[in-house]
């Protein structure tokens, strides 16, 4: 496939050549690494200004935890906890996503200023996310999805995990293609850590360079996530660094993380 352009917010390129940085800003009780740190309306939106600060091109606001075990929570409720601080931070003229597999929440997000969605599950598991995107004219995320980490019966059996996960993001990345959305407006995710083994996760940073020939860009999710203790044990925060370092080498498009300022920093050293 030839190489897709950066897909446009407000008419302006994403990244200017260099790996964006998308910095987490969970606004929810129970996430795994950062649960109830930013749960305040208050303490969210100051989070977002200071991301935005060490160099974050998107704060990515979620209300909703996808942690293994994580309860399920209803619109509303979600609505209730990222709302606002879209609102706010997007009145403050910063770049916003919306984490969410919800296209109510997306739908209102994008009327509040969010400029981005961020779908972990690819538009699977509420297709009618794809058209909000399109009508919107925002890009969107499509995240590789085989279902949430708390179900039991997840499928984490794969083949070759590089080229299945690679297949299958395709198959949904043509999916949403095919209900209105412009590959333009797409941007890849290997989802590591859902549906994958530790190993596994591991193999996909390892061949990343297999996404990127794709020609889409491609965002890296691994910040914090439980596989990295398996090569840095006791210091995920080193483990995610290297991640980035290879995402940079990949020519990924993208990292998203919660301590912006390394990555920014490791980016600029990398440049």
């Amino acid at each position: 496939m030839s190489k897709v352009p950066a897909p446009l917010l407000g008419g302006v390129p994403l990244g200017g050549g260099t790996v964006s940085v998308m910095g987490i800003l969970n606004v929810t009780p129970d996430s795994f690494s950062d649960g109830g740190l930013w749960f305040e309306h208050r303490d969210a939106v100051s989070q977002g200004l200071r991301l935005a600060d060490q160099g974050a091109l998107i704060i990515d606001v979620g209300g909703e935890s996808t942690r293994p075990g994580a309860a399920r929570i209803d619109i509303e409720e979600e609505w209730l906890r990222v709302g606002g601080v879209i609102h706010k931070l997007a009145a403050r003229g910063l770049r916003v996503s919306v984490d969410t597999v919800n296209a109510e929440v997306a739908r209102r997000a994008t009327v509040e200023g969010a400029c981005l969605i961020n779908d972990v599950s690819g538009g699977m598991f509420d297709p009618d996310i794809v058209p909000v995107a399109a009508e919107a004219d925002v890009p969107m995320v499509v995240q590789h999805w085989r279902g949430f980490p708390s179900d039991p019966n997840l499928d984490t059996d794969y083949t070759d995990v590089v080229e299945d996960v690679m297949a299958e993001t395709s198959n949904q990345i043509a999916r949403v293609v095919a209900a209105g959305l412009c590959l333009t407006q797409v941007i890849a995710d290997p989802g590591l850590g859902f549906a994958q083994t530790m190993a596994d996760s591991w193999a996909i940073v390892d061949r990343l360079e297999s996404f990127t020939q794709l020609g889409l860009p491609v965002l890296v999710g691994a910040s914090r996530k439980r596989f990295i203790s398996t090569r840095f044990p006791g210091d995920v925060e080193r483990g995610t660094l290297e991640t980035t370092r290879r995402a940079v080498q990949a020519g990924a498009w993208g990292v998203r993380v919660h301590d912006v300022e390394a990555h920014v920093r490791l980016i600029e050293e990398l440049s």
